[in-house]
C-alpha cells in the first residue's frame, strides 16, 4: 500500500482550492492571472493555512481558468464557489471561508448577468 506524507488512509481533502497560474504571452489580447502574482499568492496562502492549522484542505495552482479579467481567478470545491483575489490582503478572508465555511462575500466573483 502506497504510503501518504500526511498520514491518511484515504485520498482526498474536505476542500480543495484552485488558483489560477496561467501565463499568457505580452502581446496576448487577454490578460493572465500570473501576471498579476498568482503564483506568489498562493504560495503565501498555502504556507497562511497551515500556519494556521487548517487541515484536510489542499491549496494549488490551476491551469487556466478562463476568467482573468476579473482579477486572480480562484475556486473552491465542493461548493464552487468562485472567488477574485487582488492580493495579500485576501488571504485572511479566504482563510476564514477555509476554517468555516463561511462564504466571503466581498470576493465573490462578479459573473454579470
Amino acid at each position: 500500500m502506497v504510503k501518504d506524507s500526511k498520514g491518511r488512509k484515504v485520498p482526498g481533502y474536505d476542500l480543495h482550492v484552485f488558483i489560477c497560474s496561467h501565463e499568457r504571452a505580452e502581446d496576448a489580447p487577454r490578460p493572465c492571472c500570473a501576471k498579476k502574482d498568482s503564483l506568489r499568492l498562493m504560495k503565501n496562502m498555502k504556507a497562511a493555512a497551515k500556519e494556521e492549522g487548517i487541515h484536510n484542505i489542499r491549496i494549488q495552482k490551476s491551469g487556466c481558468l478562463d476568467f482573468c479579467e476579473n482579477g486572480i481567478s480562484c475556486v473552491v470545491y465542493p461548493e464552487g464557489l468562485w472567488y477574485t483575489l487582488t492580493g495579500e490582503e485576501n488571504i485572511p478572508v479566504l482563510l476564514e471561508h477555509l476554517r468555516t465555511g463561511t462564504i466571503a462575500e466581498q470576493l465573490l466573483m462578479d459573473l454579470g448577468d
